[in-house]
């Protein structure tokens, strides 16, 4: 059984802004169902370009609802501007705390936004783009990219294979991946150490 905090069983018992804006100006999808997790995130501006109305669909656990329920919280009245900076860690804080093997639910809910935002600028899905188009496919379980594995752990200080699956499934399911993700990191924090 998870831990969960106060605040996480609220947003998976009472979810807010569940279902879809109508004409949204901008529409994020991420992740797969077939793979356990994905989301569906829109919203629509107001005249001063802030988010006004911001809604979401979720497959997934508890912790994948709680944490998109949090992040339309967090963003109704933002601006594009500060909306792109949000990240998984400002859901989890808002949260309180995930369990560690659910971080990658507060990181569906900050790619979903990364993605409505690009959505509404004509851009591409950027994580489309990094997991169908570029860079190596290291998990073929859930089809993640090294692109992504060294994104997900640079952006969150992960220094283990087994923190990367926790953030974003990578190695999570028949496991065969993991040494590679291991090599990954341990590459990618050498070359960080040297630029200091």
């Amino acid at each position: 059984m998870w831990n969960y905090t106060d605040k996480v069983i609220d947003h998976f018992m009472n979810p807010r802004n569940v279902g879809e804006v109508e004409n949204p100006d901008g529409v994020g999808q991420v992740g797969n169902a077939s793979c356990g997790d994905a989301l569906k995130l829109t919203f629509k501006l107001d005249e001063n370009g802030r988010i006004a109305d911001v809604k979401f669909k979720t497959f997934g656990c508890a912790s994948a609802i709680a944490s998109s329920s949090a992040l339309t919280e967090l963003i109704k009245g933002m601006t594009l501007e500060e909306a792109q900076k949000v990240t998984n860690q400002d859901i989890v804080k808002l949260l309180g705390e995930l369990p560690e093997a659910k971080m990658h639910c507060s990181v569906m809910g900050m790619e979903a936004l990364q993605a409505a935002i690009a959505d509404y600028r004509g851009e591409p899905n950027p994580f489309e783009t990094m997991e169908d188009h570029e860079g190596k496919l290291i998990c073929k379980c859930f089809g993640i990219t090294d692109i992504k594995i060294l994104h997900v752990a640079k952006e969150n200080g992960l220094r283990r294979a087994a923190e990367v699956t926790n953030y974003c499934k990578a190695g999570g399911a028949c496991g065969a991946c993991l040494g590679q993700i291991q090599r990954l990191l341990d590459d990618m924090w050498k070359l960080e150490s040297l630029k200091k």
